[in-house]
């Protein structure tokens, strides 16, 4: 008699686990794209694309924009850092409700800059969800490194040099948040190299250094040539202290 009922209590108790264990939960997972040495990446700067798959099957189960502000400048930039003391509050970020019924081993694929292709950085991560034990507050936090460089001028157009005229190279440099540089601001441009790299009919022609301008975000630089050709262009960004670097590129005409 005892044996049964021990044996319908086991087969009872296995099956009441079975079914709670089948029970789907909705369960949260927090997801935030930090610039390196900078802040949070969101709304300002297009915010960075979230793409979580169940890493086994590649099944994408969430996608979508980090949104929201870059976050406490104080906190994140200038306060030294304690453990379990969040520096995210406010900061954009991207927040999926994932109905699993067991744990999943998940990859977490970030883009960003995503509005920006020619600075867009894909950074990749992996993690454990388990049911109802979401991974929320501060989230999984993904660092991006780089910067953002828009070239200004020259513009991609027929340029007529001949005279020696002299025209001014110019880029827009920010950080990946979309963080202002200013000459001897807390992201300091006079302390980033910022330098164009010239080739005329697909040959190395020039190197011209940027120097930081009163306007942010801004450097640039005088250019003059008399030799007719194809140029391209390549601006760099570099700071030595991160390894943060970023480039874009162009193209113009002297006939």
């Amino acid at each position: 008699m005892k044996r049964t009922v021990i044996l319908a209590c086991a087969v009872a108790l296995q099956f009441l686990t079975t079914t709670l264990w089948a029970e789907v939960t909705p369960t949260e997972i927090t997801v935030r794209a930090k610039a390196k040495d900078a802040k949070f990446i969101g709304s300002s700067i297009g915010g960075a694309m979230v793409i979580i798959r169940e890493t086994d099957s590649g099944e994408i189960l969430a996608k979508g924009l980090t949104q929201g502000g870059t976050g406490d400048t104080g906190k994140i930039m200038k306060t030294p850092r304690e453990r379990y003391v969040p520096i995210a509050e406010g900061a954009a970020h991207f927040t999926a409700a994932l109905d699993i019924s067991e744990p999943v081993f998940l990859t977490v694929e970030i883009l960003a800059p995503y509005i920006k292709k020619q600075a867009r950085v894909v950074a990749q991560t992996q993690t454990w969800l388990v049911p109802g034990k979401p991974i929320s507050g501060e989230g999984l936090i993904v660092e991006i490194p780089g910067m953002v460089v828009d070239l200004l001028s020259p513009q991609t157009h027929l340029y007529t040099g001949l005279d020696k005229s002299p025209f001014e190279i110019r880029a827009n440099v920010v950080m990946m948040c979309g963080c202002s540089l200013t000459d001897g601001g807390l992201w300091d441009g006079s302390k980033i190299e910022v330098t164009a790299l010239l080739k005329r009919d697909g040959k190395e022609f020039a190197t011209v250094p940027l120097k930081i301008q009163d306007t942010m975000n801004t450097f640039s630089a005088p250019f003059a040539t008399d030799l007719p050709g194809v140029y391209e262009i390549l601006v760099y960004a570099y700071d030595a202290r991160t390894g943060n670097t970023g480039v874009d590129r162009g193209s113009f005409i002297v006939k």
